[in-house]
């Protein structure tokens, strides 16, 4: 395997952190509380470890209820996931058939995003200051 597909998930979860702090609190709780719902569905469709699908994903939907109102569930969530995506990984059921280790990068993504919700998914970037220096780009023409 080589270096990229260890270093791309990170980059990946990194982008994704910065452009969901964009999002205003409470809406950004409630969106990552979507995103764990969705990604404990993710391997439904593969069917991979057969009736144990459906209990991951009752678990993971668990953890995005209780995420509604703590970030450490939506953190549970996320560290859930990445067993999970090592189990796929090892039992050869990738996430996306056409790609032999996405799940393994899934598996390097999903703690970064684990890590930034236990940390109470602060924002990277206040939006004022985002305001701030477009009226400054505007004033400057």
């Amino acid at each position: 395997m080589r270096i990229i597909q260890y270093i791309a998930p990170v980059f990946i979860a990194l982008i994704f952190i910065a452009i969901t702090s964009l999002i205003r609190e409470p809406g950004r709780q409630k969106f990552m509380a979507v995103m764990v719902a969705g990604a404990g569905a993710a391997y439904l469709s593969a069917f991979g470890l057969g009736p144990w699908e459906f209990a991951f994903t009752m678990a993971m939907t668990h953890c995005a209820f209780r995420g509604l109102t703590s970030y450490g569930w939506i953190g549970v969530g996320w560290l859930l996931h990445t067993a999970w995506d090592v189990v796929h990984h090892l039992h050869g059921s990738p996430m996306l058939p056409f790609s032999v280790t996405s799940s393994l990068g899934c598996a390097i993504c999903d703690p970064v995003i684990a890590v930034w919700c236990f940390a109470g998914a602060p924002g990277w970037v206040r939006r004022t200051d985002m305001i701030e220096a477009r009226r400054a780009a505007h004033a400057d023409r």
